[in-house]
């Protein structure tokens, strides 16, 4: 006898083939969301952690703000006790300058051929009036007071003009002088060596 088997073989195996293969995506797919949910906690712990080090660094940031206001409050400080020393050491150079005009001044005066009658300075600027025997003798002391003195730069003659002194004729002068103290040496060392 025949036998005929009317069990749809083909139609079973494609079923089982199929259920298999949804079985398998599943299984992939259970895997993949696990290895997705396992990242996302070792980010979650990443993210966590670097959190409470960004909170750490703020806290310990904050704690040098007021170390780093002091330093700032020591540099103005500091500032400004250089700019006081400064004006302190210029007032002291200008104090002494005009004692250093005087003393020049009356070490370059020809004392047998001339004579002054005003000497004034006001800030950086000298006037000097007196009388001499002759022009000569102006010139001669226009130029020591302009080469032999280091605090006077300039010498300009203001006025001359012939006036009768004592039955004599004389030679009264006004000189306009710019004064102002010399480098100190360190500063010219160092000019010197830089050229």
């Amino acid at each position: 006898m025949l036998r005929i088997n009317l069990l749809p073989i083909r139609q079973l195996k494609k079923r089982v083939k199929a259920r298999n293969q949804i079985i398998g995506a599943f299984v992939v797919f259970c895997c993949v969301l696990a290895l997705l949910g396992f990242a996302g906690m070792i980010q979650a712990s990443r993210i966590s952690n670097l959190e409470q080090e960004i909170a750490n660094k703020t806290k310990e940031k904050r704690s040098f703000d007021k170390v780093v206001k002091e330093l700032a409050e020591l540099e103005k400080k500091r500032l400004d006790l250089n700019n006081k020393i400064k004006i302190i050491n210029k007032l002291k150079a200008d104090s002494s300058l005009t004692v250093h005009v005087m003393d020049e001044v009356a070490n370059l005066i020809d004392n047998n051929r001339m004579w002054l009658i005003g000497f004034s300075q006001n800030g950086g600027q000298l006037n000097l009036s007196g009388y001499a025997l002759d022009n000569q003798t102006v010139a001669q002391f226009m130029d020591e007071l302009k080469f032999k003195s280091p605090y006077i730069q300039e010498v300009t003659l203001s006025n001359s003009s012939l006036s009768k002194v004592s039955g004599k004729e004389l030679k009264s002068f006004s000189l306009t002088c710019n004064v102002s103290a010399p480098a100190p040496p360190a500063e010219e060392d160092a000019g010197t060596q830089k050229k």
